[in-house]
């Protein structure tokens, strides 16, 4: 379950990338009753993108902004209540981090879901049901 922070240069520190990447991976888990999972925890991926200062707009002009997305397969976040508390929740997560540096109202997010089907693992093409499986197995 790829997840990706895209910050400017000078956003987070290398210890604040580190401490928000695994805070919201501990969102996500916790959100789902999965904290500890043995399947599900190595399967939550991604990485921090620094681009550099001035490659980050709002409105069309240059602004310091953070954006935190999740791709993820169509069962995740099945509820608005769930989808709420992973926008307001990571946005404290990357807000912390920041100390500062980006300001609230700069902070984004989104998820994608992939079809039935399209989520891959090791080469593994995993259905909805296969992947519930092996959660459930876990």
């Amino acid at each position: 379950m790829p997840i990706q922070i895209i910050v400017p240069e000078g956003a987070l520190t290398p210890s604040g990338e580190a401490e928000a990447f695994g805070k919201l991976t501990e969102l996500l888990l916790r959100l789902h009753g999965l904290t500890g999972n043995r399947f599900m925890t190595p399967n939550v991926i991604g990485e921090v993108t620094v681009v550099p200062k001035r490659r980050t707009y709002s409105g069309g002009k240059p602004a310091d902004i953070a954006v935190f997305e999740l791709k993820v397969p169509s069962f995740v976040l099945p509820t608005q209540e769930l989808k709420d508390a992973w926008i307001s929740e990571g946005t404290a997560i990357i807000e912390k981090a920041a100390e500062g540096r980006i300001r609230r109202e700069h902070i984004f997010a989104n998820v994608s879901y992939a079809v039935d089907g399209g989520w891959g693992i090791g080469g593994e093409a995993f259905s909805n049901a296969a992947l519930g499986s092996a959660v459930a197995a876990a």
